[in-house]
């Protein structure tokens, strides 16, 4: 409803703003209804290493998908932008790489050992019959890997891990890299704007949602936590 709504305010905005064909907007004081707020899936710390470890024991391109799915869980990245890399892009040694980003903005990402290594394995294995050379992440046919093949290879590793049917997506381990970065690594806010590659600091606060755990915590650092009445 709030889509279509917004749509509609959209074309009678045109309408008179713009395009000058009506002189009153009859959307002006239509309001758009309140949208119910929700914390993102993500998978965690425990589920993220079992991850991993399909994707390693795949029987056929396990240096592939592992990589993949080692970027994605460590980077934050886009699945446009993992699609998009060339080889070209990876500089190892001032390890990092060059994405391309929304709005064809490009920037640079840093890379830790993990990524490191399982670039450096899965590009040595490549065979050197491909029709795309350049390109990072190659199909069976040597071409580039297109995006619904990455999106179903997570799916198949996801149901071969028994994580399956709790609403993760490709998109969703974009959303564990920056939980786990801010949980274990204490990376704050606006770091993660920068990793994340976005615009605002608003958008970025939708993945630094606490765990309980971590709210445990801090109500029992409290200085008075400990004071209780001696009276009763």
């Amino acid at each position: 409803m709030a889509r279509k709504i917004s749509s509609i305010k959209s074309l009678f905005k045109y309408l008179t703003k713009q395009a000058c064909i009506l002189k009153n907007d009859p959307t002006v004081n239509l309001e758009l209804p309140s949208l119910k707020k929700s914390l993102p899936k993500y998978l965690t710390l425990e589920e993220s290493q079992e991850l991993l470890e399909n994707a390693a024991n795949n029987k056929f391109n396990s240096l592939r998908d592992y990589c993949m799915i080692t970027l994605f869980l460590n980077c934050g990245m886009r699945l446009s932008e993992l699609v998009g890399i060339n080889i070209s892009d990876i500089n190892f040694k001032e390890r990092k790489i060059k994405l391309l980003g929304k709005g064809n903005k490009e920037r640079m990402i840093y890379l830790n050992d993990a990524c490191i290594q399982s670039l450096q394995d899965y590009i040595e294995s490549r065979e050197n019959s491909i029709l795309e050379p350049d390109a990072l992440f190659l199909s069976k046919k040597g071409r580039r890997i297109s995006r619904r093949r990455v999106e179903q290879i997570v799916e198949e590793t996801l149901q071969a891990t028994g994580l399956s049917g709790k609403g993760i997506s490709v998109h969703k381990l974009r959303h564990t890299a920056a939980t786990l970065m801010y949980q274990y690594g204490n990376v704050d806010t606006l770091t993660l704007k920068e990793i994340l590659g976005h615009k605002s600091i608003a958008t970025t606060e939708i993945y630094t949602h606490l765990s309980n755990d971590i709210l445990k915590n801090a109500a029992d650092s409290s200085p008075l936590a400990n004071i209780k009445n001696k009276k009763k």
